[in-house]
C-alpha cells in the first residue's frame, strides 16, 4: 500500500475531491476530523488545552470553541506552538494507526487529507504522490467569506498565512482545478484515480514488507533452534 497526500488552500474544495475518492471505495484519512476527535471533552489533549489556555476557550457544552481558540493563537506564534505540541502527537498517532489498519485490509493506496501538508512537512517523506486542489483567488475568498462569515479583509489575512496555491501546485504530482463545475472537478479526480490505480507501487511495498517479515521469522526460528541445540 502507498500513501497519497491531498492538500490545497482554505476553501479550495478538498472535501469535494475527497468525497469522490470515497465514492470509488478509496479510504480517506481526514486530518481535520482527527484534530477534532483528539480534543473532544475528556480526552488527554482536552485537559492539556484547558490547563494551558483556560476555560474561556471552551463552550458551555464543554467542547472546544475552535473559533475563539483560533483567534487566540492566530497572531501569537508561541501560543500556536504550544497548541501544536499538545495536539500533534495525538493526531499523528491516530493517523499512523489508521494507515496500519488500511494496510492490513489490503488497500493498494489511501488518501491522506492534510490541509497543512506542506506547511508542517511532517508526512512528506512517507508520500508516494501528492494532489493539490486549487481554484481562482477571487473564488477562494468568496467561498471563505460565505463559509466562515469572514470579512473580505479577514479572509485575505487567513489565506495569506498559508503557502501560496501556486507554490503548492509546483510541488504536486497532480493538480485539480476546482474553479469550474462540480462535474468538472469530479472528472479531473476520476482521471487521477485511474492513474493511481495503474501504479504497481503497492506491490513493491508489500513485497518489501513480506521480505522483512520473512527475514525476522527466519531469524527467530534460527535463534530458537540454536538455543534448543545448546540444551
Amino acid at each position: 500500500m502507498y500513501l497519497v497526500g491531498l492538500t490545497g488552500g482554505l476553501a479550495t474544495g478538498k472535501s469535494t475531491v475527497a468525497a469522490v475518492f470515497q465514492e470509488h471505495g478509496i479510504p480517506v484519512i481526514d486530518a481535520d476530523i482527527i484534530a477534532r476527535e483528539v480534543v473532544e471533552p475528556g480526552k488527554p489533549a482536552w485537559h492539556k488545552i484547558r490547563s494551558e489556555f483556560g476555560p474561556e476557550v471552551f463552550l458551555e457544552t464543554k467542547y472546544l470553541d475552535r473559533a475563539k481558540l483560533g483567534e487566540l493563537i492566530f497572531n501569537d506564534v508561541e501560543k500556536r506552538r504550544k497548541l501544536n505540541a499538545i495536539t500533534h502527537p495525538d493526531i499523528y498517532k491516530k493517523i499512523y494507526w489508521q494507515v496500519f489498519r488500511y494496510f492490513i485490509q489490503g488497500h493498494p493506496f489511501i488518501i491522506l487529507d492534510m490541509p497543512l501538508l506542506f506547511e508542517t512537512g511532517h508526512m512528506l517523506d512517507f508520500l508516494h504522490k501528492i494532489i493539490v486542489v486549487t481554484c481562482e483567488e477571487d473564488l477562494q475568498l468568496q467561498r471563505l467569506i460565505e463559509r466562515n462569515g469572514f470579512t473580505e479583509a479577514k479572509a485575505k489575512v487567513r489565506v495569506a498565512t498559508q503557502m501560496s496555491l501556486e507554490k503548492k501546485a509546483e510541488m504536486a504530482n497532480f493538480v485539480i482545478e476546482n474553479s469550474g463545475s462540480q462535474n468538472d472537478t469530479r472528472e479531473q479526480t476520476i482521471k487521477v484515480i485511474n492513474v493511481l490505480r495503474c501504479s504497481k507501487q503497492h506491490w513493491k511495498l508489500r513485497c518489501l514488507v513480506g521480505f522483512c517479515c520473512t527475514v525476522l521469522l527466519a531469524g527467530a526460528y534460527w535463534l530458537k533452534n540454536k538455543n534448543s541445540n545448546k540444551k
